[in-house]
C-alpha cells in the first residue's frame, strides 16, 4: 500500500504548525529579545507552506530537487537574517529540528499500527529535515562570514583616521599589525586626505605598532613612497629604541626616510619645513 505522506502531512499543516510553536516556545534558548513571538510564528507559517506545496511522494527523499528550489532559497534567506541578527548556529539549527519533531509527532498517530510503516516515514522525515538543515548551516556560516568582513572593514576605517593637526599637515596614527589589507586601507585613506587638503607633510606615527619585522617595514616604505607621488612630505614617528634595533638587525634601510621617536618631534620637524614658529603666549588672558 502507498503510503500518502505528503497528503497526510497537508491535511495536518494545522496541527503541525501548533506542535512547531510549541517545540520552539519549550526551548529555553529562545531569543524573544531578537525575535517576537508573533514574527517566530509568521515566519514558521510561511515555511511551513512552502514545505507543504514543494512536498510530493516523489520527492520526498530528494531534497536536491529542483522542486524544493522556492524552499531552500526561503530557508538560505532566514539562516543569513538570523546570522545578522545575532542568532548562535544552535539557536538556528534547533529551529529547523523542532520541525522535525513536529512532522514526526504530527505522523506517528496515523501510522503507529504498522511498524514497518512506521519507520519508513521516521527515515524520510529524518532524511528530508536533514538536508534542510545541511542548507541552514551552509548559509548561516556565509552569513556570519559576511558580518565578520564587514565588521572588520568598519574596525579598519576606524583604527586608521587620517588627522589635520595643522593647515599642511596631517597625522595618521597606526595601532596594531600592518598587513596587506591594511595597508592598502591606509594609503587610500592617506592619499585622498591629501588631495582633499592639499596638505605637503604627512607623519605617520606607529607608536601604537607593537613590533616592526621586513615585512611591515615594506608596507611603510610604500606608503612612504605613494606619499611622496602625491608631492607630500612623509614623516613616521613613534621610533622606540627597541623597533631601532629591530629595524638595524634586519638591516632595513630606511635612511631616505625622515624618522622621529616621537610625534611631537615629528610636528617640530614639520613646522620647521613649513617654516611655521609656535611659541608661548606672554599676555594672560582676559
Amino acid at each position: 500500500m502507498k503510503l500518502e505522506i505528503a497528503k497526510t502531512l497537508q491535511k495536518k499543516k494545522k496541527q503541525i504548525l501548533e506542535l512547531w510553536m510549541q517545540n520552539q516556545l519549550k526551548d529555553e534558548s529562545l531569543r524573544e529579545d531578537l525575535m517576537s513571538n508573533d514574527e517566530l510564528r509568521k515566519e514558521s507559517d510561511e515555511l511551513l507552506n512552502y514545505l507543504l506545496d514543494s512536498l510530493n511522494d516523489e520527492n520526498i527523499s530528494n531534497i536536491q530537487s529542483s522542486d524544493f528550489d522556492s524552499l531552500n532559497e526561503m530557508i538560505s534567506g532566514i539562516s543569513i537574517t538570523r546570522a545578522r541578527q545575532g542568532f548562535s548556529p544552535k539557536e538556528t539549527g534547533y529551529y529547523i529540528f523542532s520541525l522535525r519533531e513536529a512532522l514526526l509527532q504530527a505522523l506517528h498517530k496515523d501510522f503507529k499500527g504498522d511498524v514497518n510503516d512506521l519507520m519508513t516515514v521516521t527515515l524520510q522525515m529524518v532524511k528530508l529535515v536533514d538536508g534542510l538543515a545541511a542548507v541552514t548551516f551552509e548559509t548561516f556560516i556565509k552569513g556570519r562570514e559576511e558580518v565578520i568582513l564587514r565588521q572588520t572593514d568598519e574596525i579598519t576605517e576606524i583604527s586608521t583616521p587620517v588627522i589635520r593637526v595643522w593647515d599642511g599637515i596631517l597625522a595618521l596614527p597606526i595601532i596594531g599589525t600592518l598587513d596587506s589589507a591594511r595597508t592598502q586601507v591606509v594609503m587610500e585613506n592617506l592619499l585622498v586626505e591629501i588631495v582633499a587638503s592639499g596638505s605637503s607633510i604627512a607623519i605617520l606615527d606607529i607608536s601604537g605598532v607593537p613590533a616592526v619585522d621586513s615585512l611591515v617595514a615594506q608596507h611603510l616604505i610604500k606608503t612612504v613612497s605613494a606619499t611622496r607621488l602625491m608631492g607630500a612630505e612623509c614623516i613616521i614617528s613613534g621610533i622606540r629604541p627597541e623597533i631601532a634595533q629591530t629595524v638595524v638587525h634586519l638591516g632595513i634601510d630606511l635612511s631616505n626616510i625622515v624618522t622621529k621617536a616621537t610625534l611631537a618631534s615629528a610636528l617640530r620637524y614639520a613646522f620647521a619645513l613649513l617654516k611655521l614658529e609656535v611659541k608661548k603666549s606672554t599676555k594672560s588672558e582676559v
